[in-house]
């Protein structure tokens, strides 16, 4: 069929209109134009013989079948399924071409990190899903003309029965010493560890290389090789939601911690001397007379970080297996070293031993007064000058090298072992 209007058509219809307010005339011209449509009818019909409209090329089914793309995307799990596991369940594959696009997110908007593989043909996350969540997928791909295909799905992710947690030092927004580490213990005792170290990530300003220590199967420890430098920014993001902590037992913990470090202080005991030199910067800014454990309660030796200040706390025998031996109900100014009950703290009842001789049951002692009223004795001066995470570093005692589990001491493990 010629594609161009029929000669006259277009005055015919609109002499129609004109002669269809003048009566008889009119009736005459409408009979024409029916003559007119009939004729286009005829021509326009799809005859093999002819050139029907399936010879007229973008508008027939034929052509919008060869636009389709031959990309096939593939979503696991299936659109609306429930329950979903955290890991391993979400997979974007294609046939007959290559992804482009694969977007993830949450019902907040945020994104699911993944990676597309080489040649294109999977995507897969990179890190887990969190528990009792709804997701949106979706996909775009291309066949090798290039033509797109695109799928979209949601899915809601499990609601775990069993969890875990993390407690964690230093605290949010703290000034720390340059020992301080950043120490979890968790609720539950870690069968996957590879995979709860892996949703854990922390960037230093300066950037400097972190690497983390499992004590046991409940507490996970990170630290640089060596001591902070003054001024680092820490940030750790615990991205715990979701990950299978073990069998059955799913982290239920999203939290973003900051810290930084502050001066440098480093304080050294001898034991054998009974003094103690403290240092910030590397420059030795007081030397205190001190005492340590006597013989038979001889103190750790090794590095040792502040963990815990006390203006004032008890201590008692009985709860680190010295029976009646001692219970000091208003000991003065006191700052933990290790879990098992090792502190430096200030002495008022210690006479004449500071500087002198060792009489402690494995402490370090410095001089203070009952009640620790006093600003000037050299326990309330440490004290007021010590932060969380400074360290305390024994030599020439007659005891052996702190455990490195015993607090926060990881220091008195080599880098090579801390890595292992």
């Amino acid at each position: 069929m010629n594609k161009r209007p029929i000669s006259g058509a277009p005055a015919g219809i609109r002499r129609t209109a004109q002669t269809q307010r003048t009566g008889r005339r009119g009736r005459g011209a409408v009979l024409v134009t029916g003559a007119l449509v009939l004729a286009l009818a005829a021509c326009g019909g799809g005859g093999k013989a002819g050139a029907g409209a399936g010879d007229d090329k973008g508008t027939g089914s034929g052509a919008q079948q060869s636009k389709q793309s031959a990309a096939a995307v593939s979503i696991s799990p299936a659109p609306g399924a429930k329950g979903v596991d955290t890991s391993g369940a979400l997979k974007v594959g294609v046939t007959k071409g290559k992804l482009t696009e694969v977007t993830v997110k949450d019902g907040k908007g945020t994104k699911v990190a993944g990676t597309i593989a080489a040649g294109g043909a999977s995507w897969t996350p990179s890190t887990h899903l969190a528990g009792a969540t709804t997701y949106s997928v979706h996909v775009v791909a291309k066949d090798s003309e290039g033509r797109e295909a695109a799928e979209d799905s949601t899915f809601t992710t499990l609601t775990p029965k069993n969890t875990f947690t993390g407690y964690f030092t230093p605290e949010d927004g703290s000034t720390v010493g340059v020992g301080m580490p950043f120490s979890l213990r968790f609720t539950r005792g870690i069968t996957h560890p590879d995979d709860v170290e892996k949703a854990i990530s922390i960037k230093t300003e300066p950037a400097v290389d972190v690497e983390g220590h499992w004590f046991g199967n409940d507490r996970l420890d990170f630290r640089p090789e060596n001591y902070w430098k003054s001024g680092t920014k820490v940030t750790v993001d615990l991205d715990l939601d979701g990950v299978q902590g073990r069998d059955g037992v799913y982290g239920k913990q999203h939290r973003t911690v900051k810290f930084t470090i502050g001066r440098n202080q480093v304080s050294y005991v001898d034991a054998k001397k009974h003094t103690m030199k403290v240092t910030q910067d590397g420059r030795t800014v007081r030397t205190i007379p001190v005492t340590t454990g006597k013989p038979g309660y001889d103190t750790w030796n090794g590095r040792m970080v502040m963990s815990e200040k006390l203006v004032e706390t008890r201590m008692n025998g009985e709860t680190v297996g010295y029976g009646g031996e001692y219970d000091i109900k208003d000991v003065p100014h006191a700052i933990r070293l290790t879990d098992s009950g090792t502190f430096i703290h200030g002495n008022y009842w210690g006479g004449g031993a500071f500087g002198n001789y060792n009489a402690s049951h494995g402490c370090v002692g410095l001089r203070d007064v009952r009640g620790g009223y006093s600003r000037s004795v050299p326990a309330a001066w440490f004290f007021n000058h010590s932060i969380v995470g400074d360290v305390v570093v024994v030599t020439r005692s007659h005891d052996r090298t702190v455990d490195p589990a015993n607090g926060l001491n990881g220091w008195n493990m080599s880098w090579a072992d801390w890595t292992k």
